[in-house]
């Protein structure tokens, strides 16, 4: 079929054509955005899953209906190691300056220009904070050098100026995981004393699955100031409408049992999905795409997969990394037990927890009970399994 019309788009964070089964999240988040707004108390979300199951572009889908109600969104995606106040400071600032083109008085928002000058003289323990004064500090606002302190008037002067301008600030940080647990209590302590005062400025933010226990251990009241959503694959259901309803838009059409290999090979997840959904359009001459035609798909989708959506994370890895998920990958998908796992490498569980902590740290595995490991990668142990048969 034409691949000119190809509907699906597999991606990082690339909107699919048909974003199915998430309706009720993102009518949650519109409202709770609206009450904040309006200084009324709700709970934002904070999105935790693994790879693949689409929370950036359900972050898109947020943020670009908070830009398209009024608001102001601060959007970032943390990146590993880089420190919480040097991603902050330059979004804050033009967010800021956003704000001061309104044709409303300014005197909050200069007040919340100065707070920024206040807190970029934390680059003294920030190397990577960027200092851009766009006034003169003020002094004793957010001077102190103390990050949970200066964050919170920073925070605090920053939902002031919002106020100033019948809006909100809303932060959309990507990979919150990556965020230092001392920082991310700081931003945590931040905002619930703006949400104490009824500020409008919030987050909404996602990350890999161990981000739950983070913020957790962060702060405890965190679980009270936002709703934490696990986000995974889709449900039977949502998933046929995620590749049904894209090629009946372009009026043709897929086979049950073409449907049916697509849900059993991509498992329900979003983006394998879309990989799946593109290779069998490419693959089929014409309407219906048939169960002949994804079993060919299979094979470009998995190449696909592995020359770039696994590949790019593999390469990552140092040997000792790579052996360890190779160890994983031969007794199955997960979660392991540690002890298992040191059992299939012939080693001690201390030998290798060095290798175990720094996977989790890079994003690759994550614990979800003590004791336990497995990745955050969907379908990463099959893979493991093609790109290093030898180590069976």
């Amino acid at each position: 079929m034409d691949p000119r019309r190809n509907p699906f788009a597999p991606g990082a964070g690339t909107p699919p054509p048909e974003l199915a089964g998430r309706d009720a999240l993102l009518e949650r988040n519109a409202i709770a955005l609206d009450r904040i707004r309006a200084g009324r108390a709700a709970r934002p979300s904070i999105l935790y899953g693994l790879r693949g199951v689409g929370k950036t572009v359900l972050l898109t889908t947020i943020r670009n209906t908070a830009e398209g109600e009024g608001m102001t969104v601060v959007a970032i995606e943390a990146p590993e190691n880089r420190s919480l106040p040097g991603i902050l400071v330059p979004v804050l600032r033009a967010a800021l300056l956003r704000l001061d083109r309104m044709k409303q008085a300014s005197t909050s928002v200069k007040r919340a220009l100065r707070a920024l000058a206040g807190f970029a003289k934390l680059k003294v323990k920030y190397s990577d904070l960027e200092v851009a004064l766009d006034l003169d500090p003020e002094a004793g606002l957010a001077d102190s050098g103390d990050l949970e302190a200066d964050l919170t008037d920073l925070i605090l002067a920053v939902g002031e100026a919002a106020r100033e301008r019948q809006s909100a600030v809303v932060l959309v940080i990507d990979e919150l995981q990556y965020v230092p647990e001392e920082q991310l209590a700081a931003l945590i302590s931040a905002l619930h004393r703006a949400s104490q005062k009824q500020l409008p400025v919030t987050m909404v933010a996602a990350g890999l699955p161990q981000l739950l226990g983070q913020m957790g251990r962060a702060k405890s009241y965190a679980e009270r100031l936002f709703e934490f959503v696990p986000v995974g694959p889709l449900n039977e259901s949502a998933a046929r409408e995620a590749i049904r309803v894209p090629v009946e838009r372009e009026q043709e059409t897929i086979s049950d049992q073409g449907l049916e290999m697509i849900l059993a090979q991509s498992q329900g997840y979003p983006y394998f999905l879309q990989e799946w959904g593109k290779h069998s359009w490419d693959t089929a001459e014409a309407s219906p795409i048939s169960a002949d035609d994804v079993e060919a798909a299979t094979r470009s989708a998995l190449a696909e997969l592995d020359a770039s959506f696994f590949r790019v994370r593999f390469d990552r890895l140092t040997p000792a990394e790579k052996r360890y998920l190779r160890a994983m990958a031969s007794i199955g998908p997960g979660p392991h037990r540690s002890g298992d796992i040191a059992d299939a490498m012939k080693v001690k569980v201390s030998s290798v927890a060095p290798t175990r902590n720094s996977l989790i740290s890079k994003g690759m595995l994550y614990s979800p009970a003590h004791g336990d490991t497995a990745f955050t990668v969907p379908l990463f142990d099959a893979f493991m399994r093609r790109v290093m048969p030898d180590e069976a």
